[in-house]
């Protein structure tokens, strides 16, 4: 970035989209990577290349914003990947609360190291549904505690891959 705030590539910093200008931008084939955002740690998936099944990636440790953007960002050119798809942590009631606003800030802060496109997903239970996965897989409280953040940003790139599969097939349904 120079002083200006101008990419020093030329490429423009990556939008934040709402879901269905997001699906309409992205490149056939591009995978994308769903990111659960959370204070110590960043929960990565990754979709295959059609778009259909999100799994599990990995968990990255947090450090420094600017080591945290780097690794994501290799992580994106190794995979492929042609945009994010970011879990929102609303409250029950749809408010925003103190990490929804660090996710949002998170976010502001990888649009502008990256030309791809960016959509939010409401993750709302979707840790709780992760923890209740690995529970009825039987895994040890150690090996949970290893796999959930990237077992709740695969479910939330899923929700968001079955949206716009309903979306490109015309139904406009919100479940």
């Amino acid at each position: 970035m120079t002083a200006s705030g101008a990419r020093k590539d030329g490429l423009k910093g990556g939008r934040v989209l709402p879901l269905p200008e997001f699906a309409a931008c992205l490149a056939p084939g591009a995978r994308l990577i769903g990111v659960d955002v959370g204070t110590k740690t960043l929960g990565l998936a990754l979709s295959d290349t059609t778009r259909n099944i999100a799994s599990a990636l990995l968990t990255l440790y947090r450090s420094r914003l600017a080591e945290d953007l780097c690794r994501l960002l290799d992580l994106a050119g190794e995979h492929g990947a042609g945009g994010f798809v970011v879990g929102l942590p609303l409250n029950l009631d749809g408010s925003e609360g103190p990490r929804a606003q660090a996710t949002r800030a998170f976010v502001r802060n990888l649009a502008k190291a990256t030309p791809l496109a960016i959509a939010y997903w409401d993750e709302r239970l979707t840790t709780v549904a992760a923890e209740r996965m690995l529970l009825e897989a039987d895994l040890s409280r150690r090996r949970r505690a290893q796999v959930v953040d990237k077992v709740a940003a695969a479910l939330i790139l899923q929700g968001a891959l079955d949206r716009m599969r309903r979306l490109s097939s015309g139904s406009l349904h919100r479940t």
